[in-house]
């Protein structure tokens, strides 16, 4: 099993930037794939990005791609998104996920079996 730790979230402007820390712990951050997903009020929950096992490979969600970039530390067990000009409808809880039966991508929400509690990102016009 794993425990996922979200910190980071926040009050922001539109175009400001944040950072975004998921701190794991049991089992290690290396070996299994990794995902940022958010939820909107009123909305359900959507991916916004995923990193393989070492970082070598990333996914984005179109509606964050080239604004946002995911990165893990395997050494400090931690995982990161940059959030950068962020918009309006940036606004969510971001959530941080783990997938343990894969060292690959997973890119769909429902693959995910292991969550944190959330950070919440607040973005004003």
């Amino acid at each position: 099993q794993v425990q996922l730790v979200e910190s980071g979230g926040g009050l922001a402007q539109a175009g400001d930037s944040l950072r975004l820390s998921c701190a794991t712990s049991g089992r290690t951050s290396g070996g299994y794939a990794m995902a940022w997903i958010r939820q909107a009020p009123g909305k359900e929950r959507e991916f916004v990005a995923a990193i393989n096992w070492n970082g070598g490979r990333t996914y984005y969600a179109d509606s964050v791609k080239g604004r946002f970039t995911i990165s893990r530390d395997n050494a400090k067990n931690t995982v990161y998104l940059q959030m950068n000009s962020l918009k309006p409808e940036d606004t969510a809880v971001y959530y941080c996920a783990a997938d343990l039966t894969t060292m690959g991508l997973r890119i769909r929400v429902g693959d995910y079996g292991y969550w944190g509690r959330g950070t919440q990102v607040t973005v004003s016009s």
